[in-house]
């Protein structure tokens, strides 16, 4: 059986080395490039993130990868974001007073945590809905975040024609917030999977096994 192909995206952002590796060992036969045609045509496309949301729109965008992502998501074609390679997916970010546009596949801003203790840094237990595919046999496993910022609600409202999204919730100093979505072939994780051992490794495997 062929490994399925897996893009990174390669946009200046992110722990990139060692999300290759993960998804290397999640099965996938793994790229790490900015081409726009080898990430269209890839059976799967990984976006990670690490750093603020400004400067990774700026580089999403200087590859073009906000294009790339709604090019594959009309087109029925997985995504994984990661990070802040999830919260770019999100209508817009707001750091330090500056609001910036991002990829505007889900409504919603993304925002500082209201938590005494910022950032948020270490492992956490989720709230995994009924019927995931990415959290199956990780219900009560717990995941690494580093983070600031995150999407603090979810405002998608979606009618009898499409599958309602699958929303992971986490919770960091009495503030709840998205820790991860499944919606068709968009899924995204506010955890660093790569850093997460045997839970982070067994739910990459659970995505690229999908593909």
């Amino acid at each position: 059986m062929t490994a399925p192909s897996v893009v990174v995206l390669d946009y200046g952002s992110g722990n990139l080395r060692s999300v290759v590796r993960a998804v290397e060992r999640a099965g996938a036969d793994v790229t790490l490039t900015d081409d726009f045609q080898a990430g269209l045509q890839a059976d799967g496309l990984v976006v990670p993130g690490v750093g603020a949301y400004a400067a990774c729109m700026e580089g999403l965008r200087a590859i073009k990868g906000d294009r790339l992502i709604g090019r594959r998501l009309a087109g029925g074609r997985p995504v994984l974001g990661i990070c802040v390679g999830m919260q770019v997916l999100f209508e817009r970010g707001v750091e330090h007073g500056v609001e910036t546009d991002g990829c505007d596949e889900w409504p919603g801003t993304v925002s500082r945590l209201e938590a005494d203790v910022v950032p948020h840094m270490g492992w956490n237990t989720v709230e995994a809905p009924q019927g995931t595919r990415l959290f199956d046999g990780l219900e009560d496993e717990r995941f690494y975040f580093v983070h600031s910022y995150a999407a603090r609600s979810w405002d998608l409202v979606t009618t009898g024609h499409t599958r309602e999204p699958l929303v992971t919730w986490a919770e960091h100093g009495g503030d709840r917030f998205v820790a991860a979505v499944e919606n068709g072939p968009l899924c995204a994780t506010q955890f660093h999977p790569e850093k997460s051992g045997d839970a982070g490794a067994a739910l990459l495997r659970n995505w690229v096994e999908s593909l």
